[in-house]
């Protein structure tokens, strides 16, 4: 992938920077995807089979292309991605039984709000005092989840708990992640923890459910795209793309996997959200956008600096 970024300029920033936030913008654009993949799939694959399919291809993949990484393991390496990777089975078993009983949009946008979790389990943990902007933007995400998930009885349905859960849980990962990542080598842990986390799915497939292969083409593309596009393709597109962009750029495009979801949910299977839903739609994407960046406003003019809290690290 090296030749991928190869020519610079110095107008408006380089070539490189912009070939990679091109990428970036792809990897979004296959993560919100994901959801209608698996949502597909689930038709006739049972939950706990389609993490093992999907993260077990995906492992075998991303290590068929890393594997002179693979060969340099340890064991604090392992360690570690035996960590991540029972979070990563966790997260990922939370968002596939969550969709069997929400929409696609409303799944999207609800585990989005694991960037708003980072900051919160960083101050209830490590004490890390929040800022008055993630403070702020966790109500005005608060207020949409109420407008996206309140039916008439005033209740949320399963569906959206499960996927808050997930999102929750994927907000540990990412603080995890961010630890581990400091003493060892990034590419080598994500590509472990894919492995860890088919092994888990495959465990929990032979105790609870009945192992077997996609029966239908339907089911083979979704297990595929879920594998090849959103798992292996999308971690190593991420780790190449990365190198060559900035945390403001990767933050602010990864924040509209969720639109993507909810464009391709639209696309495909025809789901429309009410109208007080693609308000609070709108309310949690702005109240994860206000979370994330820091605008520092000076006397004259407009600028502003944006740092990333935190950003995705597999989907």
């Amino acid at each position: 992938m090296k030749g991928i970024f190869s020519r610079k300029t110095n107008l408006f920033g380089s070539d490189t920077q912009l070939q990679a936030n091109f990428m970036m913008l792809i990897v979004t654009m296959f993560w919100g995807s994901s959801y209608l993949f698996m949502k597909m799939g689930l038709d006739s694959i049972q939950e706990f089979n389609m993490v093992a399919l999907r993260f077990g291809i995906a492992f075998i993949l991303a290590g068929a292309v890393f594997y002179k990484r693979i060969m340099q393991i340890n064991l604090k390496t392992l360690f570690y991605a035996v960590i991540l990777g029972t979070l990563l089975f966790l997260v990922m078993s939370a968002v596939t039984f969550g969709l069997k009983y929400t929409t696609v949009s409303n799944a999207g946008f609800l585990f989005s709000l694991s960037v708003v979790f980072v900051p919160m389990l960083l101050a209830i943990f490590f004490k890390v005092k929040p800022e008055k902007k993630v403070i702020f933007g966790v109500g005005i995400a608060v207020i949409g989840i109420a407008l996206l998930t309140l039916n008439h009885e005033l209740s949320i349905n399963t569906g959206d708990y499960i996927i808050i859960l997930g999102a929750l849980s994927y907000a540990l990962q990412i603080i995890f992640t961010d630890k581990f990542t400091k003493n060892v080598d990034s590419i080598t842990l994500g590509i472990l923890q894919l492995g860890v986390a088919a092994v888990w799915g495959l465990i929990f497939t032979f105790l609870f459910e009945q192992p077997q292969l996609p029966s239908n083409s339907e089911a083979w593309v979704s297990i595929m795209a879920l594998s090849v596009l959103c798992s292996a393709i999308g971690f190593i597109g991420q780790a190449v793309a990365q190198k060559h962009t900035t945390p403001t750029h990767t933050g602010l495009i990864f924040s509209l996997e969720p639109v993507f979801a909810a464009l391709f949910a639209f696309m495909f299977i025809g789901e429309i959200l009410p109208a007080k839903g693609y308000v609070g739609a709108v309310l949690i994407l702005l109240g994860v956008l206000i979370a994330q960046f820091k605008f520092k406003k000076q006397i004259f003019g407009k600028k502003f600096n944006q740092s990333v809290e935190g950003s995705k690290i597999m989907h």
